[in-house]
């Protein structure tokens, strides 16, 4: 049986822990943050739990709780032993606004979960195979002081889901409302092109994700320093390499993108390098 957290409290995965009223579930009025536990230690709490406080305050939510990184190596650490999942896991801490009201919410007192899944690996896996990436343009990503955060409305995320399936694709990059590469559906960006590397910049709309700034300063350490630009997605027919970046993978090279096709030296140089620094 599978567990989860719910208040701090344990409850079996598949038992009902929240209301119909719930706003998560209603508006989306939450953020989240996916992480990975390896060799029985959360990685980047530190800055998952920045990412996480920036995200509660952006949204006004309160607490009792502080939401720093030893809540979170506690709380990650409790489920995994009580899961008996080994060292290994990925996990989602969900954080969300309670009480009742309609779009505008009565209170600002926030709760949370912690669901869990069991991994095998102790290390980020190289995929052996690329990915294959396409663009979606249905719908484009808002730019504003929200766009940088995980937050719970994902609906446009799903679209693209749908987009990916339909197309038989492994991934899609998002654009911004204005044109520009962003992220793809799940992860930051990254591309080589004429021996320099790049990044949509925060300004840009993508997540603030915790394995970009990671990824960034293992580049800069490799000799590399990571440009953030505004990147027009037609790059992508030029590009030497492109890569994605999240918490969960680590770091997962694209093969091609429409007859597109990429190296992935550079990508599997930082991936050891990646894997050396969470050893460590």
């Amino acid at each position: 049986m599978n567990f989860i957290n719910c208040n701090g409290d344990i409850y079996p995965a598949n038992q009902e822990v929240l209301t119909i009223s719930n706003r998560g579930f209603r508006y989306g009025d939450g953020v989240f943050e996916s992480m990975r536990i390896i060799d029985g230690e959360l990685k980047f709490a530190e800055l998952h739990a920045e990412r996480l406080q920036k995200g509660i305050k952006a949204l006004k939510l309160e607490s009792d709780f502080a939401f720093d990184a030893d809540f979170l190596r506690e709380k990650s650490l409790e489920l995994l032993k009580r899961n008996q999942y080994g060292d290994n896991a990925r996990l989602r801490l969900t954080v969300y606004r309670e009480g009742d009201g309609l779009y505008s919410p009565e209170i600002n007192r926030l709760g949370y979960t912690v669901e869990m899944s069991k991994v095998n690996e102790s290390s980020f896996q190289h995929n052996a195979r690329g990915l294959i990436v396409n663009v979606y343009d249905e719908i484009t990503k808002p730019v504003n002081f929200l766009s940088n955060h995980k937050t719970c409305n994902s609906l446009p995320f799903v679209m693209a889901g749908l987009y990916r399936k339909q197309h038989s694709l492994d991934e899609v990059f998002i654009l911004n409302q204005y044109g520009f590469l962003c992220e793809s559906m799940s992860s930051n960006v990254f591309i080589l092109f004429d021996k320099q590397l790049y990044t949509p910049a925060l300004s840009e709309g993508c997540i603030a994700g915790i394995m970009r700034s990671v990824v960034m300063e293992i580049a800069e350490e490799y000799g590399m320093p990571v440009v953030e630009a505004q990147i027009n997605p037609d790059i992508l027919n030029a590009a030497d390499e492109v890569f994605l970046t999240n918490a969960s993978r680590g770091i997962q090279w694209v093969m091609g993108f429409n007859n597109k096709r990429y190296f992935n030296k550079l990508s599997k140089e930082l991936l050891d390098l990646l894997n050396n620094k969470v050893r460590s």
